[in-house]
């Protein structure tokens, strides 16, 4: 399985191309709004979302039949961003199971920045 092309079709909002990713009984958990979706129905939830995206693969770590992925992702206009890590299980170069945690991008609370606690990644 190709992951940068599958997230290529995820950020272009494919749903022809998405399909073509996934095993017919696969479904699709979004933990951090305690969602789970079949196959179809997280189609339309990522063909849908408003809005034009993009973003960057940053890591892919695999481990047998598992796809670690963390992808930056932001609407074209780059005006917020989040990242994803996703846990997308395989089986015969197809999704089974794909687990997703997603993230706002932005600044450190202030709590931490008043204690002057750490330094910027990038």
């Amino acid at each position: 399985m190709n992951i940068e092309q599958f997230w290529k079709a995820v950020l272009a909002q494919d749903e022809r191309e998405i399909r073509k990713y996934f095993h017919a009984e696969a479904y699709v958990n979004w933990h951090c709004t305690n969602e789970h979706f079949t196959v179809d129905e997280y189609i339309v939830a990522n063909c849908e979302y408003p809005g034009e995206w993009d973003g960057l693969v940053e890591r892919v770590e695999i481990v047998n039949d598992l796809i670690i992925t963390v992808v930056r992702i932001y609407p074209k206009d780059r005006s917020i961003s989040f990242h994803v890590t996703s846990f997308i299980q395989t089986k015969n170069d197809k999704i089974t199971a794909m687990d997703e945690y997603y993230a706002d991008d932005g600044m450190a609370p202030q709590w931490r920045l008043d204690k002057r606690i750490g330094t910027p990644i990038k």
